[in-house]
C-alpha cells in the first residue's frame, strides 16, 4: 500500500476501530484516534457512561466491564468491541495528542463535527512536510451494525484511492463514483 490512513471518531472507539481493524486486515498502513476528552463507553444508563482516559489499555477496560456486568456488556456489544480493539492496538489514542507523531495521506472521519475538528487541528499544526492531506467524512451512525457497514465502505474507498495513479488528480472522479454507487454524500477537503 502506498498511502497512510487515519481513522478518527469522537470518543467511543467503535467506528474508527472497526475501520482500522478491517483495513489493517487488508494490509493498509492505518492508525485510529478519538477526539473527545475521554473514552466514553455505554454504561447501565445514558447518565452512567463508563469513562476512561485515553491510553487506558483495552484489556483493562474489558476486564473491568466484564467484572461489573458481563451480560449487559456482552448484550450491548461493548465486550466484543473491546476484545476486537485489543487485537488491533493496545490502547485508544487521542488525535490531538498523537496524530502529530506521523503524517497521513488520507484521514477519514465518521461524523461532521469530528471532520471540522480534524480540519481545524490540521490548520493549526506546523506544516513541516508541506504535503496535501485528504480529509473525508463518511457519516456513520454510532452503532455496531452501522460501524461494520461504514468500515466496508471505507475499505472500498481506500481501495479506489490506492488504485489511482495519483489521488490528487482523480479524487473528484473517485468521490463522485463512490457517492453514486453507494448513495452516500461525502464531505471532503484537501489540506496542505
Amino acid at each position: 500500500m502506498k498511502h497512510r490512513y487515519a481513522m478518527v471518531c469522537s470518543s467511543n472507539q467503535n467506528r474508527s476501530m472497526e475501520a482500522h481493524f478491517l483495513l489493517k486486515r487488508q494490509g493498509f498502513d492505518v492508525s485510529s484516534y478519538g477526539t473527545g476528552a475521554h473514552v466514553k463507553l455505554p454504561g447501565p444508563s445514558l447518565r452512567e457512561p463508563n469513562v476512561y482516559e485515553f491510553g487506558t489499555p483495552y484489556k483493562q477496560m474489558f476486564d473491568e466491564l466484564r467484572r461489573k456486568d458481563t451480560e449487559l456488556y456482552k448484550r450491548n456489544g461493548i465486550l466484543p468491541m473491546l476484545k476486537r480493539n485489543s487485537t488491533v492496538k493496545m490502547a485508544p489514542q487521542r488525535w490531538q495528542d498523537n496524530a502529530a507523531d506521523g503524517y497521513f495521506d488520507v484521514v477519514f472521519t465518521f461524523e461532521e463535527k469530528v471532520f471540522d475538528m480534524v480540519i481545524e487541528d490540521l490548520h493549526n499544526r506546523e506544516h513541516v512536510l508541506l504535503k496535501t492531506v485528504l480529509v473525508i467524512n463518511l457519516e456513520v451512525k454510532d452503532n455496531h451494525e452501522e460501524a461494520a457497514v461504514g468500515a466496508r465502505l471505507t475499505l472500498d474507498l481506500c481501495q479506489e484511492i490506492e488504485g489511482a495513479e495519483s489521488w490528487e488528480e482523480s479524487i473528484d472522479e473517485i468521490i463522485a463514483g463512490f457517492e453514486k454507487q453507494h448513495r452516500r454524500k461525502l464531505l471532503t477537503t484537501a489540506n496542505e
